[in-house]
């Protein structure tokens, strides 16, 4: 996991931004991008999963590989 040291700016004494170092903010969002891409790849699978699939031989035998 992605270790943050945020700073908190605060606005009539409610914390209302927060600051982090540049190479933890570009961490955190390299990591929020890949579990989205995660996410839509399981949507993917869960809308395909009923559909006939063919195996890498069979691909290759049709290929002729």
């Amino acid at each position: 996991m992605i270790n943050l040291h945020p700073e908190y700016l605060s606005k009539k004494g409610k914390k209302e931004f927060v600051i982090l170092p540049y190479e933890e903010f570009s961490l955190l969002k390299e990591y929020l991008e890949q579990m989205d891409d995660l996410l839509d790849l399981r949507k993917v699978k869960e809308k395909e999963k009923s559909k006939k699939s063919i195996s890498l031989d069979e691909v290759k035998m049709k290929l002729n590989l």
